[in-house]
């Protein structure tokens, strides 16, 4: 509990800094409070994990200090435009921070040695301090579109051949943060949509998995078949994460997709709106796989496996066309 809490401290710290280097204070108080979650013995691979993500956010952290510290003496070093360069290798830390392509490659590997809670973390939580001071850079337009490309390619084509459950949840991430990433070239509020929309769907998603206490899809198929709500919830959430219509996941790739039409970002759409296509083949064959392989079902209708909270979240993901509907009236 006490890490747990100063994990979300050095995020608020981050996010609430007015200078760069309490910025910075604050992502490494959210790095060392995050490495003693991933030690504990519930985790799969504790100490391999840890110890990938602490050399990797540390490369990051100093790549980041170094280009805070450079901008106090900028014009000796970088006699040429330095502002703009500067920008980019702290823009570069930052990505390095929350596994954007193409400095992604820790995040799968991390995320396969965690248990369900501590992915969640990583997933939702760990990502929240990098973004939003991605945002404070989102003027370097041409080096967030590359970054949101590559990150939506990366995290749909790379997801297609994987078996692990945690690892299609990391290349699932990846290609949502190409979407966030983009979303930050139009407004700050689009941004926060898609995040709080894809935090409820991912809560929704590893909440089943979580109870299940499946990392495989061999796994997956044999466990939802002996209880059928988690069956169907779970496959509505798959759908409802490739932003498949009617559910609530389509809603903020509408807005995104509006958004860059809006801006005359065409080609930039194109290519997420394809990316997610990629994307969306993998989990209709999860969903394929589950519904249409012949074997032996129960006909008892198990509930009390679902707390209250994981029903009402499922539900808010499954009612996303009036929800879809009532909003984007506003806009």
């Amino acid at each position: 509990m006490l890490f747990f809490n100063t994990l979300m401290i050095g995020t608020l710290i981050a996010i609430s800094s007015y200078s760069w280097f309490s910025m910075w204070m604050g992502l490494e108080i959210n790095l060392l409070s995050f490495i003693p979650l991933m030690s504990k013995s519930e985790n799969i691979y504790p100490s391999e994990s840890a110890l990938k993500y602490f050399m990797t956010q540390s490369l990051a952290s100093s790549i980041l200090l170094f280009s805070v510290v450079l901008m106090t003496n900028i014009n000796e070093f970088i006699p040429q435009n330095p502002s703009y360069w500067l920008t980019m290798v702290m823009s570069t830390a930052l990505l390095t921070k929350m596994g954007a392509a193409p400095f992604h490659a820790w995040f799968p590997e991390v995320l396969e040695g965690l248990s369900w809670m501590n992915c969640l973390i990583l997933l939702t939580w760990q990502k929240i301090a990098p973004m939003i001071l991605l945002l404070y850079n989102s003027k370097l337009t041409l080096f967030l579109t590359v970054t949101a490309i590559l990150s939506s390619l990366t995290g749909s084509i790379l997801g297609i051949n994987q078996t692990s459950l945690r690892k299609i949840m990391g290349y699932s991430s990846i290609n949502h943060m190409g979407w966030m990433i983009a979303s930050m070239l139009g407004s700050n509020e689009t941004w926060m949509i898609y995040f709080l929309l894809y935090t409820i769907i991912s809560v929704s998603v590893i909440s089943i998995l979580h109870k299940l206490n499946v990392f495989q899809m061999k796994q997956l198929m044999n466990s939802l078949n002996q209880k059928k709500m988690f069956k169907f919830f779970f496959l509505s959430n798959f759908l409802s994460l490739g932003g498949l219509p009617p559910f609530v996941g389509f809603f903020p790739k509408w807005l995104v997709v509006n958004t860059l039409v809006k801006l005359n970002y065409l080609s930039l759409s194109l290519i997420l709106i394809l990316s997610t296509l990629i994307a969306l083949f993998f989990y209709l064959r999860i969903t394929f796989m589950i519904m249409t392989i012949n074997t032996s079902e129960t006909n008892t209708f198990e509930s009390k496996y679902l707390d209250s909270l994981s029903i009402g979240i499922n539900i808010l993901s499954l009612g996303g066309l009036p929800i879809c509907t009532l909003f984007l009236n506003q806009f």
